[in-house]
């Protein structure tokens, strides 16, 4: 199976970043502006991207350490199964922030994407907690045409 691993410092607090991975609030700050229903274990979040509802669950949730969501879903049908962990450490004055996407079904021009996006979102919780701005979509840096 394939997998998306991106691992990122942030010069900010666990506290913070994890605020960011477990409210509807932070994750609308550096992923979607239309979020809703993050919480805790058990917890169905709702990301919406212009006509594209994605669903996650919330299946483990590790304060300030480790957030892990199952994709419940359709849509993207690529990611049917797959599993998203975020995990924190602090390392001297910084953060690392390790996200990974696992359980993909395909290595294709859509995992390759969806790579490239992974990585423009990390870089958009980093700077959110680095300058108090994200990039959320729309706002976010698109890399096809269509997007």
């Amino acid at each position: 199976m394939a997998e998306i691993k991106h691992r990122v410092g942030i010069r900010g607090s666990i506290g913070h970043i994890y605020a960011l991975l477990t409210t509807d609030k932070g994750l609308a700050r550096w992923w979607t502006i239309d979020t809703q229903g993050a919480g805790e274990v058990g917890s169905i979040i709702h990301f919406h991207f212009a006509e594209t509802e994605v669903n996650f669950e919330v299946i483990e949730s590790i304060p300030h350490r480790l957030v892990r969501w199952r994709h419940s879903r359709d849509m993207p049908p690529a990611w049917m199964g797959s599993k998203i962990v975020f995990q924190l450490e602090q390392q001297d004055e910084q953060t690392i922030l390790l996200f990974n996407h696992y359980d993909w079904q395909n290595t294709d021009d859509f995992l390759a994407h969806c790579s490239t996006r992974w990585g423009m979102f990390m870089m958009s919780i980093k700077a959110c907690i680095e300058t108090g701005i994200g990039n959320p979509y729309p706002d976010d840096v698109h890399i096809d045409f269509d997007e």
